[in-house]
């Protein structure tokens, strides 16, 4: 099993990253927001219920993906030590059925994020909308942070386009092609 984990903070493109490279490689895309809509139906966002149901979720599907070898593409935020444990769940999940965890950080100027935060492809999901709360979350938590003791490849999304990251990530760890 190969895990490609594209990462970094909200509106940085990692779901429309993820769907480009989906589409180059043939690698099924599990990202951030179906599992946190399908809490959210349920629990308050980030209440204990909430968390218990997406990372439940979350860990199913790569217990089982690994289980029979299926590669995926999955997208999150991370936030430093917060997430520290639960990245090391994942890469344990993985490692543990013979599979490689690749590590992909998303990175754009703060301004870029808050242009691309209220766009409207955003309802798509429920995805955050507002300027104000994008500059808190980056006010309290480093999300433009690399994941420590892993060595991430790292793209600037104000600079590609989600076609010409997609195509970077494929070469760099060497992903099949469609």
């Amino acid at each position: 099993m190969k895990l490609i984990m594209i990462y970094g903070p909200p509106a940085v493109g990692k779901l429309t990253v993820g769907e480009e490279l989906s589409k180059l490689t043939g690698i099924k895309l599990f990202h951030n927001h179906m599992t946190c809509d399908f809490g959210e139906e349920f629990f308050p966002f980030a209440s204990r219920g909430y968390s218990k149901i997406v990372d439940g979720t979350r860990m199913l599907v790569f217990e089982t993906a690994a289980e029979h070898d299926l590669d995926l593409v999955f997208t999150c935020v991370y936030a430093p030590l917060v997430d520290e444990p639960y990245v090391d769940d994942i890469e344990g999940i993985v490692k543990e059925a013979g599979g490689e965890v690749f590590f992909v950080r998303l990175h754009a100027p703060a301004e870029v994020l808050e242009e691309r935060i209220v766009l409207e492809d955003r309802q798509r999901f429920k995805k955050l909308r507002s300027v104000e709360k994008l500059r808190r979350i980056l006010e309290y938590s480093d999300l433009f942070a690399e994941i420590p003791g892993r060595e991430s490849l790292s793209l600037d999304t104000s600079k590609l386009s989600p076609a010409e990251s997609a195509r970077r990530i494929a070469d760099h760890f060497g992903l099949p092609t469609t």
